[in-house]
C-alpha cells in the first residue's frame, strides 16, 4: 500500500517511523516532511495546507493518507480527499471544530454535561476585560481558534489576563484565531493527556501522558507547544480511566454524533485531575506533539492496521496492544523559542547515540550532508524503559550527546513524577 502521511514535525516522524515498521506499507510519502522524515519516507515539497495540490498528489500516487496536523484538518483535507475517492485518516472539518474553536468546544461540553472549566467568550475586549476584573486571578485566557499550541494565557494577575486580551483581540498576536476570546476558570491539579483511536463509535485509549507546556524548568516561562512528555502519567489511576470513560470520552464522542458530526481519527483529551474529579482542559483533533512520540514508542502492533480500522468504522474489531515499561520525550528547542530564534544552526552528535535512544525530528533540514535547524522545536530525543526513572535517565543520556549553538531544552521532563 502506498501510504501519505501529511505534516512536517516531530509528531509526523514517529507516525511515519511506526507506520514505516508495517508490512502492508510499500511506499511511504510525507509532505512536506522534514530531514529526519526523509530517512522513512520520501518527502514531497507539498505545505500542509495546500489542500488543493495534496488532492492531486493523493489521487494518483496515495492508496491512504494520515492527516496529522491540525491547520489542513481544520481546512477540510480530510473532507476534501473523501470526495476524491481517497481514503483518509482524520476528522472531517466539521468534527474538528472541536479543536479549531475554543467556543464550540465550550459549548458542547456545556450542552451534554462534560465537566470542564466555568468559562465566558468575548468578541469585544473591553468585555472581556470587564468580566476578568469581576472574576479575579488566577485566571485562563485563551484563543478562539488554532494558536500553534501557545494561545493560551495562565495569568496570574489580572493586569496580565487584561494585556493577553489586549494582545490576542486587539494586537492580533493570533490573528484571526484570536478575534474571540475564551476566559475560564483557573483549575488546579496535575493535568494528563489521554489519546484515543475512535471511528465515532467505538473508542479506544491509548495510553495516558504528560506534557510539559513551560518553556523552562520547574514550569516557569512561556507555554510552548510542549518541551517534552512521559508517558504513563504516574497520576492517570484506573479509576481515575474508568470515571474518565463514563463521564467524558464516551459522552464526547456521543455527543458529536449527536452533533451530525461524527469524529474519526485520534481525539486528544487534555485532563485536570482537580481534586472534585477529572475535567477537560482541552481537546485536539489530532496526535498530540509531543505525546505522540511517547505514545507511539509503547505500541506493540500495525499503526497502519489500526488507523483502517478507523477509516473502515471497525475499530471495536481491533487489536490494540502496548508495550510494558514507560516512555519520555525531551524536546531539545533552538535558542529564544518560543519567540525568536534563529536557524539554519549544525547539530552535533546525532551518530552518537546509545541503543535504544529515537531521535524524532521537528525542525531540521540536510543541508550539505548536515542537519542543520530549521525551527522552534528541533528534536525529539526518546526513551524506552522498564520504568519512568530509566525512561527518562535513557533520553537524558542522549540529549546530553547531541548539541548546536544556542540549544535549549528543559532538564526536568518527568521529574515530578519519579
Amino acid at each position: 500500500m502506498k501510504v501519505l502521511v501529511v505534516g512536517g514535525g516531530g509528531r509526523e516522524h514517529a507516525i511515519c517511523a511506526a507506520l514505516n515498521r508495517s508490512p502492508r506499507v510499500d511506499k511511504l510519502y510525507c509532505a512536506p516532511g522534514n530531514g529526519g522524515i526523509a530517512e522513512v519516507a520520501e518527502c514531497v515539497g507539498i505545505s500542509a495546507t495546500d489542500i488543493e495540490a495534496l488532492e492531486m498528489f493523493a489521487r494518483s500516487r496515495a492508496d491512504y493518507v494520515v492527516v496529522a496536523p491540525d491547520d489542513p484538518l481544520a481546512l477540510g483535507l480530510v473532507d476534501a480527499l473523501e470526495a476524491a475517492g481517497v481514503r483518509a485518516f482524520g476528522p472531517r472539518k466539521d468534527a474538528a471544530l472541536i479543536e479549531s474553536s475554543k467556543v464550540f468546544s465550550k459549548d458542547l461540553m456545556k450542552k451534554y454535561g462534560i465537566p470542564t472549566a466555568r468559562y465566558a467568550a468575548f468578541t469585544d475586549a473591553d468585555d472581556a476585560i470587564r468580566y476578568i476584573r469581576e472574576q479575579g486571578a488566577p485566571i485562563v485566557v485563551k484563543a478562539d481558534g488554532l494558536a500553534l499550541g501557545k494561545g493560551v494565557v495562565v495569568a496570574d494577575s489580572v493586569s496580565a489576563a487584561e494585556d493577553a486580551v489586549r494582545s490576542m483581540m486587539l494586537e492580533n498576536k493570533f490573528g484571526k484565531s484570536g478575534a474571540r476570546v475564551v476566559v475560564e476558570e483557573y483549575m488546579t491539579g496535575p493535568e494528563a493527556t489521554v489519546l484515543a483511536f475512535t471511528d465515532g463509535k467505538a473508542l479506544v485509549p491509548m495510553i495516558s501522558s504528560q506534557d510539559h507546556k513551560r518553556a523552562y524548568d520547574g514550569d516557569e516561562g512561556p507555554n510552548t507547544g510542549g518541551m517534552g512528555a512521559i508517558c504513563p502519567s504516574p497520576n492517570y489511576t484506573p479509576e481515575l480511566a474508568r470515571i474518565c470513560m463514563d463521564t467524558i470520552f464516551k459522552p464526547t464522542i456521543d455527543a458529536l454524533r449527536a452533533e451530525g458530526r461524527p469524529f474519526k481519527g485520534v481525539l486528544y483529551f487534555g485532563l485536570m485531575l482537580t481534586p472534585s474529579g477529572p475535567r477537560v482542559v482541552e481537546y485536539n483533533a489530532r496526535f498530540g506533539d509531543p505525546e505522540a512520540q511517547a505514545v507511539l514508542e509503547m505500541l506493540d502492533g500495525d499503526l497502519l492496521d489500526i488507523m483502517e480500522a478507523v477509516t473502515d468504522g471497525r475499530l471495536a474489531e481491533a487489536d490494540v496492544k502496548w508495550k510494558r515499561g514507560a516512555s519520555c520525550c525531551v524536546v531539545m528547542a533552538s535558542g529564544g523559542y518560543p519567540g525568536q530564534y534563529e536557524k539554519g544552526k549544525v547539530i552535533r552528535g546525532m551518530d552518537e547515540l546509545p541503543p535504544g535512544v529515537t531521535v524524532y525530528h521537528a525542525g531540521t533540514m540536510r543541508e550539505n550532508g548536515k542537519y542543520v535547524t530549521r525551527g522552534g522545536r528541533v528534536l525529539g530525543v526518546t526513551a524506552r524503559g522498564d520504568t519512568l526513572a530509566d525512561a527518562v535517565e535513557k533520553a537524558y543520556s542522549g540529549v546530553g550527546l547531541i548539541s548546536w549553538d544556542g540549544a535549549h531544552y528543559r532538564t526536568d521532563i518527568g521529574r515530578r513524577a519519579r
